[in-house]
C-alpha cells in the first residue's frame, strides 16, 4: 500500500488509563501496577494516595500514565523507570516520534507545565527519536517544543495548529520541526468532507506563507467515533483522498485512527480496518499505538475474513448503529486475533 509510513507514538498521555480489573493491578500491599523495567526486572509502580481518591479510580480506571509522572516529579525512580519502558517499546515497535501530553495531569497550568518540562527531560534521556509536543494549551506547547529543543534525533513536532489557534505556527516556526495543522473551524469541529479540506488547505497555506515547507506539514482531517455517527468514516476518507489530490505527495496525512472505535468491543480490529482504508485513501502516517498497530501486518488483514467484512461495514455505515458488529463481538466471534492473508500477489 504505502512505502513509508510514518507512526507517532500515541502513550505517552495522561488520559491513558487501564481497569482496575487488569492482571497488571496488583495489592503489594497497596494497589500498584505490576511492569518490566528496560534491564528486564519485574517491577510494581505504587498508585499514589491521590489517584486513589480520583473518580477514575473509584469507576474503576487507571490513568496509569499520570500516576508514573506524578511518582516521576515527586522523585520516584519508579516513575521514571516506568515512563522509560513506554517510550522505549515504543520505538522498538516502529515509532518515529512519540506523543506527549499532560492536560490531565492537573487542572492547574503551572502544575501542567511544570509536568511538560519534567516528562520532556527524562524522555530525552531515554529517547532515540522526536518527540511530538501535544496540548490543547499554547502555553503547555511552548513549554514542551521549548524543553524539546536541542534532540540529537531531530527537532521536535508540533501537534496541533488549527485555524482558532494559528499562533501554534510561529512555535513550530521557532522549532523548525514538522506541524501537525488538524481540520478544526475557526469555532468549532468540521461537519463533513468539504470542511475538513476547506479549513485544512488554509492551514496548509496559512504555514507555508510562513515558510514551512510542505514536506513538514502533517494534516489531521479528524476522526471522530463511528459508534456515533456511521458517516464519519466516509467524512475522513474522502478528505483524505481530496487532500492528498488537492496537495499531492509533498503533504503528511495523519491522524488519531483509533479515535474511529471509541465505544465499540474488539477496537483493534476497528483500527486496524480502518487503518487499511486510511492508507490505500492516501494516508502515510498516524497517530496510533504501535505496539498494537504493526502496519506490515495491517497490510496483510484478510478482507475474506469475518471480522474484516463486519468492521468494513461498520466503517462504511452498512451496518447501521454497528449492530451486526456488536451482535457478532458478544457471540464471541473475534475472540482470535484478525488472519492474515498468505496471498503473496
Amino acid at each position: 500500500m504505502t512505502a513509508t509510513f510514518t507512526v507517532i507514538g500515541e502513550n505517552i498521555h495522561t488520559t491513558r488509563v487501564i481497569r482496575v480489573s487488569s492482571p497488571r493491578v496488583v495489592d503489594v500491599p497497596i494497589p500498584a501496577i505490576a511492569f518490566t523495567d528496560l534491564e528486564g526486572g519485574q517491577r510494581v509502580l505504587p498508585i499514589p494516595e491521590e489517584e486513589l481518591r480520583a473518580q477514575d479510580f473509584l469507576e474503576g480506571r487507571v490513568k496509569h500514565v499520570r500516576c508514573a509522572v506524578r511518582l516521576s516529579l515527586q522523585g520516584d525512580p519508579t516513575g521514571d523507570a516506568y515512563l522509560a519502558k513506554m517510550a522505549v517499546d515504543q520505538i522498538n515497535a516502529g515509532a518515529s516520534f512519540l506523543d506527549v501530553n499532560v492536560d490531565e495531569y492537573s487542572y492547574k497550568l503551572p502544575e501542567q507545565i511544570r509536568a511538560m518540562e519534567h516528562l520532556v527531560g527524562l524522555l530525552l534521556r531515554n529517547c532515540a527519536v522526536p518527540l511530538s509536543i501535544d496540548s490543547s494549551n499554547h502555553e503547555i506547547l511552548e513549554a514542551g517544543i521549548r524543553a524539546a529543543s536541542g534532540h540529537p534525533a531531530g527537532p521536535p513536532m508540533l501537534n496541533s495548529a488549527s485555524l482558532e489557534r494559528i499562533g501554534a505556527l510561529e512555535l513550530a516556526i521557532q522549532a523548525g520541526g514538522p506541524v501537525i495543522v488538524t481540520a478544526a473551524g475557526d469555532s468549532g469541529m468540521p461537519t463533513g468532507p468539504q470542511e475538513r479540506v476547506e479549513n485544512a488547505s488554509r492551514m496548509i497555506d496559512a504555514a507555508a506563507n510562513k515558510g514551512i515547507a510542505l514536506n513538514r506539514i502533517y494534516v489531521d482531517p479528524l476522526m471522530f467515533p463511528i459508534s456515533v455517527d456511521g458517516a464519519f468514516g466516509h467524512h475522513v476518507l474522502d478528505a483524505i483522498r481530496m487532500l492528498r489530490q488537492r496537495f499531492g505527495s509533498q503533504i503528511h496525512i495523519t491522524g488519531g485512527m483509533s479515535n474511529v472505535s471509541f465505544g465499540l468491543p474488539h477496537r483493534r480490529l476497528i483500527n486496524d480496518v480502518f487503518l487499511v482504508l486510511a492508507i490505500e485513501a492516501g494516508a502515510d502516517s498516524g497517530i496510533v499505538d504501535p505496539l498494537q498497530t504493526r502496519i506490515a501486518q495491517v497490510e496483510r488483514l484478510d478482507r475474506e475474513s469475518l471480522g474484516f467484512k463486519l468492521a468494513l461495514d461498520v466503517l462504511t455505515g452498512a451496518d447501521r448503529h454497528c449492530r451486526a458488529y456488536i451482535k457478532a463481538a458478544r457471540s464471541g466471534a473475534f475472540e482470535t486475533p484478525p488472519p492474515v492473508s498468505t496471498r503473496t500477489a
